[in-house]
């Protein structure tokens, strides 16, 4: 009788959490979107698409996925479907201002099983990728009204998700003060990786500069002044950034920060007048997938017991990201400056996210004993085994995060006499149109040895 009660739990808990895969059960994100990964890792992009598992982590992640995989495939049309499709899915999940009932269902499923259950939640830098590869798409369709709706969003949506993940972790502060697992709960964050606290693993200064190119592109020389400020606040060491801030603020006779910007960067040289300009901006790499960790976890249950418990957490292992050779313009190399470091924004974000992570986890391992023991005090040892088997194979780590994004992202401009120049890398070209007083914005993702690239003129300088 006893066995069929656990059984029938189990079941039970199963059903709650039957909108989403086994394979959140039993396994994880990053072990399912391996081969995509890896495709991607080497350059082979129409593949990378084609092995992209079948929506395991729900419409936002399997929407952005697709997003990229596709635009770097050069399948626009498929690539702005699935991006706008993922926006949609998070225009619905930031319009609930409390958690509904089919979400109430979920959390009740990860109780008893791990936090794969839980609808994914977006990471604030993964909304500003997502909005700006839809800006991406839009200019891509020469479309410069829709991409600047796309970077104006993106502040919006970023804000939001911030508010909504301080009252995540406040609520899990409280849970961990009523539980009385305080002191268990630090010591595993202790031993911890950490990402460290640079802001360029906070903001998105790729985000930041590609906003203030397009509004300079509309016309906007105070917003695109704004942004540009906002991205050397990023990487201040980054000159091309800070050429161009130097040269907004001399067109708009800013000289409050002339004079501190000059102090420290020199002046701004006007280009010839048959000179146009080009900015690259190179993405390279595939950025890292989270990969599972498991931490002891000392814990006293309701009956004052003291066990050990194993913790199934997500963390970044280390690892170092192959160099690409540069990129040549005409004979000359270009030598790029970092714009964003996808990888340092994506471990910052998971540590950010961690406390609620253990808490939960704290809180799942507990529960998941409390079946356990039942069955063993009522003598069930089938259903005590059964339990054991169970709550085994269902702690897995939560690694779903944005996995087809770049590892980094650098940025080049340059003048150039008015003409066709060319772009070349690996083997292959791209040629590059320039015109006087104008400028050229080219794409470039390299991964492997394939790269996929393309430009579009945009408007004065």
């Amino acid at each position: 009788m006893h066995k069929h009660a656990v059984v029938a739990l189990l079941s039970l808990n199963l059903l709650a959490c039957a909108n989403l895969s086994t394979q959140s059960l039993f396994s994880h994100y990053s072990a399912a979107n391996a081969d995509a990964h890896q495709a991607m890792q080497q350059g082979l992009y129409t593949e990378a698409a084609e092995a992209l598992p079948d929506a395991p982590a729900g419409d936002i992640l399997d929407g952005m996925e697709r997003g990229r995989v596709h635009f770097v495939a050069e399948q626009y049309p498929f690539s702005f479907t699935a991006l706008k499709h993922a926006d949609m899915a998070v225009k619905e999940q930031q319009r609930q201002a409390t958690i509904q009932l089919s979400e109430g269902i979920n959390q009740a499923g990860a109780l008893l099983t791990n936090d794969n259950m839980i609808t994914y939640q977006p990471a604030d830098y993964e909304l500003g990728f997502l909005h700006l590869y839809l800006a991406l798409n839009y200019l891509q369709q020469k479309n410069l009204e829709g991409a600047l709706v796309e970077v104006r969003r993106a502040n919006q949506v970023q804000e939001a998700a911030r508010k909504q993940r301080a009252a995540e972790l406040l609520r899990a502060e409280k849970e961990v003060k009523s539980k009385g697992i305080n002191d268990n709960i630090g010591s595993v964050l202790a031993r911890y990786p950490d990402a460290g606290e640079k802001l360029g693993a906070v903001q998105n200064g790729y985000l930041f500069y590609l906003s203030g190119v397009l509004y300079e592109a509309d016309g906007d020389l105070n917003n695109a002044y704004i942004d540009y400020k906002r991205a050397l606040a990023v990487a201040p060491g980054n000159l091309y950034i800070a050429n161009t801030v130097l040269r907004v603020a001399t067109v708009m006779n800013m000289t409050g920060d002339l004079k501190t910007l000059e102090a420290r960067y020199g002046k701004y040289n006007k280009p010839a007048p048959n000179e146009g300009r080009v900015i690259i901006f190179d993405e390279q790499g595939v950025v890292q997938a989270r990969d599972g960790w498991r931490l002891p976890l000392w814990l006293y249950d309701s009956r004052g017991d003291g066990v050990i418990y194993n913790l199934a957490l997500p963390y970044y292992p280390t690892a170092t990201m192959p160099r690409l050779t540069p990129l040549k313009l005409e004979n000359n190399t270009v030598k790029g400056a970092q714009l964003a470091d996808v990888n340092a924004m994506a471990r910052n974000s998971l540590n950010e996210d961690l406390p609620v992570i253990v808490v939960r986890q704290a809180l799942r391992v507990l529960a998941k004993n409390e079946v356990r023991k039942t069955a063993a005090s009522k003598g069930n040892d089938v259903g005590n085994i059964l339990a054991n088997i169970f709550n085994t194979l269902t702690e897995q780590p939560d690694t779903r995060s944005w996995q087809s994004l770049p590892a980094s992202v650098d940025v080049f401009h340059t003048d150039l006499a008015a003409g066709t120049h060319s772009l070349s890398w690996n083997g292959q070209q791209l040629n590059v149109d320039i015109k006087a007083g104008r400028t050229t914005m080219v794409w470039v993702s390299r991964q492997g040895n394939q790269v996929s690239w393309w430009s579009a003129l945009l408007g004065g300088i």
